[in-house]
């Protein structure tokens, strides 16, 4: 029981992270500096041992079956920080965002299903490789790009982050059947793209 509390912690914790992250995105007029400062919300998450179900979702092709339910506990959790992040800003007088954040969800409640599958596909890999970059780089410098280079990459090219989308659709109270079934499509899309890589790089020869 201790183990899922932990769990679930980690995660609830990374949602107000990316809800952060999210915020300052809304915040800022120029789209480069709010990618940019995006990637401050992983770099808490990643730093502090914080749990984001796109980071660690590549990591099931290494696990037991049993980890499914860990990455179920982590995406419940991060559901609830966005959520919670995403609630007590409405209440502020920076909930101007909400009309921005709005804008964004209606472009891709818009989106078909099949766009918002391949577009967090990508979002997926991107955000493997930021994860396993920090992990395993050793040199400072490394890591600073690792978290912050595909945080911009994936969203100036317009690739879709399911818990990024958590907090959006709570930012422009744009929460339905639909949103939550396109944020399922969502997750989905971000847990087969974060398992590409290392699902390919089991058959690598050295």
């Amino acid at each position: 029981m201790k183990r899922v509390v932990d769990i679930f912690l980690r995660a609830l914790l990374t949602g107000f992270a990316i809800g952060i992250g999210g915020i300052v995105y809304l915040s800022c007029d120029n789209k480069y500096i709010g990618a940019f400062l995006f990637g401050t919300g992983l770099f808490v998450i990643l730093s502090f041992g914080f749990n984001l179900f796109t980071g660690k979702v590549g990591y099931a092709v290494e696990n037991k079956s049993s980890y499914i339910i860990d990455l179920l506990i982590i995406w419940l959790g991060n559901l609830a920080g966005t959520m919670a992040t995403g609630g007590l800003i409405l209440c502020t007088r920076v909930s101007g965002i909400s009309e921005k954040a709005a804008g964004l969800c209606e472009t891709k409640l818009a989106d078909d299903l099949l766009s918002i599958l391949i577009l967090s596909f990508f979002c997926g890999m991107l955000m493997f490789i930021a994860a396993d970059g920090f992990k395993k780089i050793e040199n400072p410098m490394g890591k600073m790009f690792a978290v912050f280079l595909p945080v911009m990459v994936f969203i100036l090219s317009g690739f879709e982050h399911c818990v990024a989308n958590m907090f959006y659709f709570t930012a422009a109270k744009m929460w339905s059947a639909k949103a939550f079934g396109y944020l399922i499509v969502m997750s989905l899309g971000n847990a087969i793209g974060g398992m590409f890589i290392p699902f390919v790089r089991k058959w690598f020869t050295e």
